[in-house]
Order: C-alpha cells, then sequence, then structure tokens
C-alpha cells in the first residue's frame, strides 16, 4: 500500500494566520492577542524557530515546558521507548485488559515513593489525577459510612489544576478560578504557611491549623495541599515542618492527607519526592508533568491499602473512574524509562549544580529596582517583583537574550531541565536579570 503523501511544512506567516483563526491557547482569549512563537523542533535544552524572534533563532527552555521535559528534548533514550513500544501497540482499553508498560511503571512508582503508597491509579493529566484523589476521599469515607465527610482542607495560595475539584481546591480569592467561587463545592482554607524552606515553624501558625481541625474535622475527607513549594499559585517555598504538621492532625482528627507533587515530583525541589523532606507518606499522593519526561500525558494518583480497601468494602466496591486512555501503553512504556533513565543518573548533584547556578547568578537581581525577593531552591529561581509583570515586555527580553521563559503574575521564574549546562543556566539567569529590568 503506497503511503499518503505528506503535508508540505506551513510556512510561518501561514501558520500564525491559521493559528489565529483556530487554535485556543492556554489562558487566553479566542481569537488570541498575543503572537505565539513557533516552534519547529526541539533538541536538548534548546527551542529552535521557524523564523528568527528579536534576533534569536534557538531559545534555551528555562520552563522545561511547565516544568515536564527534565531530560531536555529528543532524548534517545526515551525517543528509543517510544519507537520501541510503538511497533507492538499505541493504545489498547485498561477496562478488562492490562500490559506490561502499565505494570511495570506501576511497580517502579509504587517503589520509589514514600513507604505505603502502593496502589497506582493511572491518569491522563495532573488535574485529573487530583480530581480521581478527591474521589478516592470522598468514596472512602462513603464506604465507611461517614457521607458527610465531604470537604477538603487546604492553604491558600496553592494550585491543584482547572477541572472541577483541583479548581476548588485552588486559593478562592488571588487564583484564576475566583470566576467559579459561586458553583464550586466549599472547601476549608487555612492561610498560606508562613515562607521559608529553612525557617523553623510559626507555633501561632500551627496553633491556627489545629483550630480549623478542631472545628471541621466532622466534615473533612482529606487536607490537600503541594509539599515545601506552592508552585502556579504563587512559586512560595515553605518548611516541610508544615507538612509534617499536617500528617499529624490528620491522624489526630481522623483525616486523610493527598499531597499533589505534580510539579514537586522527580527531583525538583533536591528531594526525588518533597514528601522526603518532611519524612511523611501521605494517604495519597499526585504525580504528573515529569512523569514521562515532557513526551506524553500522563498523570498517576498512588494511595496506601487502607484507602483502597476502605472503597472496597463500600456498598458500590470500584472506584467509579475511568479514563479511555487510563493505562495508555504508549505513554506508560516513555513514563518507565524516563523514570529509570532519572534514577540511574545522580540527578541530585545535578539539581545541586542548577541551584548554585541560579542562586548566584539571580543574586544581583535582589538589587534592581521593583524587585521584592529572590528566592531559588533545587531547580527553581524566582525573582517576584512588587507588581504585576508586563508579560510581553519581560518576554521579549528574555527573547533577545536567547531564553524562553512564561512569566505570570508578579514573576519572572525558571525550572529548567536537569541536563541544563553550567553555561545555559547563567544564560537563562542573565535573561532573568533582563526580563525584570523592563518588567
Amino acid at each position: 500500500m503506497p503511503e499518503p503523501a505528506r503535508a508540505a511544512p506551513l510556512a510561518p506567516d501561514e501558520l500564525l494566520a491559521l493559528d489565529r483563526q483556530h487554535v485556543w491557547h492556554p489562558y487566553g482569549p479566542m481569537p488570541g492577542t498575543a503572537e505565539p512563537l513557533p516552534v519547529e523542533s526541539a533538541s536538548g535544552v534548546r527551542l529552535r524557530l521557524a523564523e528568527p524572534a528579536y534576533g534569536q533563532r534557538e531559545l534555551v527552555d528555562g520552563m522545561s515546558s511547565w516544568w515536564s521535559a527534565i531530560h531536555g528534548y529528543n532524548h534517545p533514550v526515551l525517543n528509543a521507548a517510544a519507537t520501541e513500544q510503538l511497533g507492538r501497540m499505541s493504545h489498547v482499553m485498561f477496562g478488562g485488559l492490562t500490559h506490561e508498560p502499565a505494570v511495570r511503571l506501576a511497580k517502579l512508582l509504587a517503589d520509589l515513593a514514600p513507604g505505603g503508597l502502593e496502589h497506582v491509579f493511572l491518569a491522563d493529566s495532573g488535574s485529573v489525577s487530583v480530581e480521581v484523589a478527591v474521589k478516592m476521599c470522598l468514596q472512602y469515607w462513603r464506604s465507611a459510612g461517614r457521607p458527610e465527610k465531604r470537604r477538603m482542607l487546604t492553604w491558600r495560595g496553592g494550585y491543584h489544576g482547572d477541572t472541577w475539584h483541583p479548581m476548588s481546591v485552588c486559593d478562592p480569592d488571588g487564583g484564576m478560578h475566583q470566576l467559579w467561587s459561586g458553583a464550586l463545592p466549599r472547601q476549608v482554607f487555612a492561610e498560606p504557611p508562613p515562607p521559608g524552606f529553612e525557617a523553623e515553624p510559626d507555633a501561632g501558625y500551627l496553633a491556627s491549623l489545629r483550630a480549623l481541625f478542631e472545628r471541621h474535622a466532622g466534615e473533612l475527607a482529606a487536607a490537600i495541599v503541594e509539599p515545601v513549594v506552592q508552585g502556579a499559585g504563587g512559586m512560595r517555598f515553605h518548611s516541610p515542618g508544615y507538612v509534617r504538621a499536617l500528617r499529624e492532625l490528620c491522624d489526630e482528627y481522623g483525616v486523610l492527607l493527598v499531597l499533589d507533587e505534580i510539579a514537586t515530583g522527580f527531583g525538583r525541589t533536591g528531594a526525588l519526592f518533597a514528601a522526603e523532606h518532611a519524612g511523611v507518606t501521605p494517604d495519597v499522593l499526585c504525580l504528573g508533568k515529569a512523569l514521562t519526561g515532557g513526551y506524553l500525558t500522563l498523570a498517576a494518583t498512588l494511595c496506601t491499602p487502607r484507602v483502597a480497601q476502605g472503597i472496597a468494602r463500600g456498598e458500590v466496591p470500584v472506584l467509579a473512574h475511568g479514563p479511555t486512555f487510563m493505562g495508555n501503553p504508549l505513554a506508560t512504556a516513555v513514563a518507565y524509562a524516563s523514570v529509570e533513565l532519572l534514577c540511574a543518573q545522580d540527578w541530585a548533584g545535578a539539581v545541586r549544580r542548577i541551584e548554585r547556578g541560579l542562586r548566584n547568578g539571580l543574586a544581583p537581581a535582589a538589587g534592581l529596582p521593583g524587585v521584592r525577593e529572590v528566592r531559588t531552591l533545587g531547580a527553581i529561581g524566582v525573582v517576584q517583583l512588587d507588581h504585576e509583570v508586563d508579560v510581553a515586555a519581560a518576554t521579549r527580553a528574555a527573547v533577545r537574550a536567547g531564553v524562553w521563559l512564561r512569566p505570570f503574575r508578579d514573576m519572572i521564574y525558571t525550572m529548567p531541565p536537569y541536563v541544563t549546562g553550567e553555561a545555559d543556566v547563567a544564560r537563562i539567569t542573565a535573561a532573568m536579570r533582563a526580563a525584570a529590568e523592563v518588567a
């Protein structure tokens, strides 16, 4: 059978015209008002543009494609895993069937995660993994004869995704989902944890957490937080002591603990999972983003036998959730290769090297006008301003410096791939300083 003819590549102008006409970009209007940069290929830590932008044809990716491409692009190990799996099968339904890539991945995640998280539900995206986590907790208590325990406790400043229940536990006032505040489930919000990864936990704050548990324990199904780093809600770092305190309060008051490690999982903070900084095991753990090294969309919700067995004892003994592409063989094969690749390397040393480079390169930014704070943790660097970022101006400045950044709210930040070399880390920090000067 002859192969179908391949479509001719679109000229950049034609591509952008069609993009404006048809493509709805994330967090943007339709039609779009900002012109995106067309990328024609990517390799290592560089994005190659279809045509030069502000004098640059290649950009160092300071974002790891929203924190997922930890190994960089076009990696031979991940390419080989995808190619081999394509030769077997790209997809098969997971209802009533199983396959080796999903089983191997589930076993690997259970082995690597904090002890006791034995069961793995494979979902489509990070937001869906949080939906599944919330559903697990609600169904656990319903199965236990406690249907009144259906609210979630979290702290303000968080971000857990854009689907329904995840939106309900995002920051209710300053977040992107304030529009839906009258329709979303009403959750219980604590104040944001005091800042500072190395700071001692504040006794007054811990007392306020305890007071919320005392007041609401009878209706709380779970507490859900991002451990150590609040990501898209503000890139704030807090002491692991607050995560330990949550674990103790959940145990004391009969509440499940969910840790959302979609952004922090797989080494981003300097520990394989941020929960390790606190030395705790949650009842439910959400993973995503870096799981496939940025190749395909995949997420996982892990839980303890207590949660799984509790659901199984209920009147509906199954978890009523089943995405069409759950356990996708192509995605799970690449995810297994990505996690194995990470563990086979000195990822912790790479993250420490990037942390040093970010700290040194961003230090001068602290003296720039309009800069409120500069902070780093693991492979995360943040320049926080005292005003809203001029996103267009900041992006232009970074691109002129040869770097792709995606500022938002009052922050210019980076989460580079772990394979980013010292010279490219220095280039990223120089671009962040340039962006801060015009933002």
